[in-house]
């Protein structure tokens, strides 16, 4: 079992506050991502949940346990740091092993627990090699091995994949969730890239100074966001915001659509109408798949579009922009959602 319940969980050093009052109801099995900008207070909350750092306020309970004041050790869960934290002068048996033999576990039980381990993450070829012999991804496997042989109710993982470059983070962002969907235990992730947390989540937590800003599936945060910082952070590229005249015709204080909501049109303002937008394009970035435009809207201000494929449209075209009227978010002077 590994259902972690936040009530209340304060965080304060000195006079600033770190957390500033998490609930948070995490089901057991499941993939949560802790996502937000530097500073947000992230690392710290899963830190506050591993017991590696002191509760100001609240309560913290695992299995309808509370253990606010238990020592890491024996909370049931293991952490995945984001530096590999390997020993170098140890074999990769001898680092998966190494927490269970501190444990005093009998010899047997390390043997088949670390050759388990090894056989998930195929790590198996390479137990007898030592951490300089191995690639980074390797390296990054091996410390989960370390993690999964101890069983726990809830894997912690602190940004593991930062480390590593673009095309190997992918390839571990998706082993990392194939084994979470194997060992069916749960997972608290942290990291700050929002394409991580769309494509790994069952649900994902916004955190924004301290404050969870909403909780929920990484489509009810694409689709509903609570309010402007969650729209702006979830979605690659970012929404667009838009204020003035135009948000106030349709009773708001801003309007956002997201790039992939806004259809595109050359020839400038022929056939213009309604919420068009006419602009110049400063720059075009075509990238086979997809091309982004970034178009330059007298009065409005940059407005970054998103097109399937080539559109064959380049800096300086005229373009013509319609935001898709069904998927337009408005927010109200406080930067809330306003309700349709």
């Amino acid at each position: 079992m590994g259902r972690i319940t936040l009530e209340g969980v304060k965080k304060s050093f000195g006079a600033h506050d770190i957390i500033k009052g998490a609930d948070l109801e995490i089901a057991d099995g499941s993939f949560v991502v802790f996502v937000g900008p530097s500073g947000c207070g992230k690392t710290t909350l899963l830190r506050l949940i591993a017991g590696l750092e002191d509760v100001t306020g609240g309560r913290i309970l695992i299995d309808g346990a509370d253990v606010t004041a238990v020592p890491p050790a024996k909370r049931g869960l293991s952490m995945v740091f984001q530096s590999y934290a390997l020993y170098p002068h140890m074999s990769v048996r001898g680092n998966i092993a190494f927490g269970l033999k501190m444990a005093g576990r009998p010899r047997e039980e390390i043997a088949r627990k670390v050759e388990g381990a090894a056989a998930i993450l195929n790590l198996t070829p390479y137990l007898d090699r030592k951490p300089r012999e191995l690639s980074g991804g390797q390296r990054q496997r091996v410390a989960i091995g370390r993690a999964i042989v101890r069983e726990p109710k809830a894997f912690l993982f602190d940004e593991p994949l930062s480390n590593l470059d673009a095309a190997l983070r992918v390839q571990m962002r998706l082993e990392v969730t194939r084994l979470q969907r194997q060992l069916d235990t749960t997972a608290i992730y942290v990291t700050h890239d929002q394409v991580e947390a769309m494509t790994m989540a069952d649900r994902i937590v916004v955190l924004n100074a301290g404050r969870i800003e909403q909780y929920g599936t990484p489509l009810e945060l694409y689709e509903h966001p609570a309010n402007l910082f969650v729209a702006g952070f979830i979605g690659s590229p970012k929404m667009n915001f838009v204020g003035g005249r135009t948000a106030a015709a349709l009773d708001a204080t801003t309007i956002g659509v997201r790039p992939e909501h806004v259809a595109v049109n050359p020839g400038g303002a022929d056939g213009a109408t309604g919420l068009d937008w006419v602009g110049t394009v400063s720059v075009a970035e075509h990238l086979g798949s997809d091309t982004f435009l970034y178009v330059e809207v007298p009065e409005i201000g940059t407005i970054t579009a998103r097109g399937a494929g080539e559109l064959g449209i380049k800096a300086g075209d005229s373009v013509r922009l319609r935001p898709d009227a069904a998927r337009i978010h408005r927010f109200d002077a406080n930067g809330n959602t306003i309700s349709a």
